[in-house]
């Protein structure tokens, strides 16, 4: 299996990075456009197919689950991971293991000291993963998503 990393144009590639994050979460968990042109954003490409995505926010804090104004604000030296996803026929095959490692050095190698990121409570996979990686949880938001109703867990790893 071939694998590389490729780093998306969220302008140019809008349609795609859409159509991927409506392959891969529920409706209510999708990014608007705006929001994906905000991102920093990677590929994962597994044998010349685009079998990951994620999205990062650089020298911010995850913060949206106790603002009423939906911002996440400044912080130097922190990045939030704001996206990890595989397409469902590509998942339980190690890709996450190996995105989330190459998350980790992209952070270490941009000298980030933080990372911060959250995901759905019943998505324990992905908790699981975080926590084998050294991620903590730092707090929980009751019925922070919606259809359906969850939790949003908030894990940090500092370096």
């Amino acid at each position: 299996m071939k694998t590389e990393f490729r780093k998306a144009n969220p302008a140019a590639e809008i349609r795609s990075l859409m159509a991927f994050d409506r392959k891969v979460f529920p409706l209510s968990d999708l990014f608007d456009a705006d929001y994906w042109k905000a991102c920093v954003v990677y590929w994962l490409i597994v044998d010349d197919v685009k079998a990951g995505c994620c999205a990062f926010e650089e020298h911010v804090d995850f913060q949206d689950d106790l603002r009423t104004d939906g911002v996440n604000p400044p912080l130097k030296d922190t990045l939030y991971i704001a996206s990890t996803g595989i397409l469902p026929k590509y998942q339980g095959q190690g890709l996450g293991t190996l995105l989330k490692s190459w998350q980790i050095c992209y952070a270490r190698h941009y000298s980030f000291k933080r990372i911060v990121t959250n995901t759905r409570g019943r998505n324990t996979a992905m908790i699981v993963l975080n926590q084998e990686f050294g991620f903590r949880i730092i707090r929980t938001t009751p019925r922070y998503y919606s259809d359906p109703s969850d939790a949003t867990v908030v894990m940090e790893i500092r370096f």
